[in-house]
């Protein structure tokens, strides 16, 4: 007889951890993932979704069970193994006073050791461990066992609900996703080797690209190689022999005046071809004017529409602003590409003494997470270079220091009023 009850009672605590292991695994479960073994038709896959879809009624069912479980099994211990370790203590001389507190604090302690452990604690960690397999196991039997528990948990949830809202919790708050938990994961996916460095940078750059304007990834003005119809032949032939750039943008005496983008290719052809390479504007393709407030995620659907992979940038005012390219959006993506006879230096230099020098090119989100520094939403500036015009809050010299976000900043270079290069250094 006392084998037969303490298998009872062991009995009990393993359906507590089954009940647990069930909770918490459906719980935990991620809902993409479950729709993705439902797709894969995991068996029990579409019953946990089902769970997980409705937790309350759900997190009613199991506690319903536990509490029965419970209070089952502390009867039992009490009136049935409590009583027999009782009689065996008053066998061997203790007191009757003595025995029976003693017997059945002995008793409760041993079973609520085994049911911490048993009932609660490893179940819970084999179902942390693997929710979406635990939970597409036990949805079958939790799916039967609220078939039958549906009156006493409809009113445990209506009661619920109804206490909810008179604390004013009246709406179900939806499950989303933030983009920091999202980079949250991207970093634990590399730490546990899931992801390489690299993988783990391209799939950052992606969603950077999101947060970015056209005007964030564009080559500026200033910078685009150009031909001008107005010039002569010599001179906007050495512009196309001298310019790395297979594209360029072709203007009418000014870059006010832009008529659309020439190809080198174009012209090498027309050359090969025995053809005159000096009427320039018959071989102008026109290419998309896209405005620099454009999201620059966006340009991708444009450049893939387009004849020539380039788009003139304007602004509202309709001047021309830049050029932005497939290289662009690349090179923001997985970083910088070498040419031939670039010499341009990385945009961030680790110096022996902890500093580091800095390029005020360098795009201000990715300064921003490689120094942890928190950058406003909504912001005016898309480089090292505008951040620190905004925290100067005026046009620097060579030699100005400033400390701001627990850093140390030194322009270093200009180049003419554009910071060039800056020093910086943690505090």
């Amino acid at each position: 007889m006392l084998i037969t009850e303490i298998l009872i009672v062991v009995a009990l605590i393993a359906v507590n951890g089954l009940l647990a292991m069930s909770e918490l695994a459906v719980v935990s479960s991620r809902t993409s993932r479950l729709k993705a073994m439902v797709a894969q038709k995991v068996r029990g896959a579409r019953r946990a979704m089902v769970l997980a879809e409705d937790p309350g009624r759900f997190l009613s069912t199991v506690q319903i069970g536990i509490t029965l479980i419970g209070i089952l099994a502390g009867a039992f211990s009490g009136a049935t193994i409590g009583d027999r370790f009782t009689n065996w203590l008053l066998a061997h001389g203790m007191s009757e006073s003595v025995a029976a507190p003693l017997a059945v604090g002995v008793v409760v302690s041993i079973i609520t050791y085994f049911s911490l452990i048993i009932g609660e604690l490893v179940p819970k960690q084999i179902a942390l461990r693997r929710p979406e397999i635990v939970a597409c196991a036990v949805a079958p039997a939790m799916t039967i066992f609220a078939r039958f528990s549906f009156p006493v948990v409809w009113l445990l949830d209506q009661s619920s609900k109804l206490l909810l809202t008179i604390l004013g919790q009246r709406s179900v708050a939806e499950s989303t996703v933030s983009e920091e938990e999202i980079r949250t994961l991207v970093a634990e996916a590399e730490s546990s080797g899931i992801l390489t460095s690299e993988e783990r940078s391209m799939i950052s750059g992606v969603m950077r690209l999101g947060d970015r304007p056209v005007r964030a990834v564009m080559t500026p003005r200033l910078q685009v190689d150009y031909i001008d119809l107005s010039a002569g032949d010599d001179v906007n032939r050495k512009r196309i022999l001298e310019s790395p750039h297979s594209r360029l943008p072709v203007c009418d005496g000014s870059l006010d005046v832009v008529i659309g983008v020439i190809q080198a290719k174009d012209v090498a052809d027309a050359y090969l071809k025995g053809g005159a390479t000096s009427n320039l504007r018959s071989l102008v393709r026109v290419a998309p004017i896209v405005p620099e407030t454009m999201d620059a995620h966006d340009i991708v659907a444009v450049l893939k529409e387009a004849t020539v992979h380039i788009c003139l940038v304007h602004d509202e005012y309709g001047h021309f602003e830049g050029v932005v390219t497939s290289a662009d959006i690349l090179e923001s993506i997985v970083g910088d590409f070498r040419s031939a006879g670039d010499e341009s230096s990385p945009d961030i230099v680790e110096r022996a003494d902890g500093s580091s020098l800095v390029e005020g090119s360098m795009p201000a989100d990715e300064f921003a997470e490689a120094f942890h520094i928190t950058l406003p939403a909504n912001r005016d500036y898309h480089t090292m270079a505008g951040f620190l015009l905004t925290v100067f809050g005026k046009i620097p010299k060579t030699g100005d220091c400033i400390e701001a976000h627990g850093c140390k900043f030194e322009i270093v270079d200009l180049d003419g009023r554009r910071i060039d290069k800056v020093l910086v250094t943690k505090l």
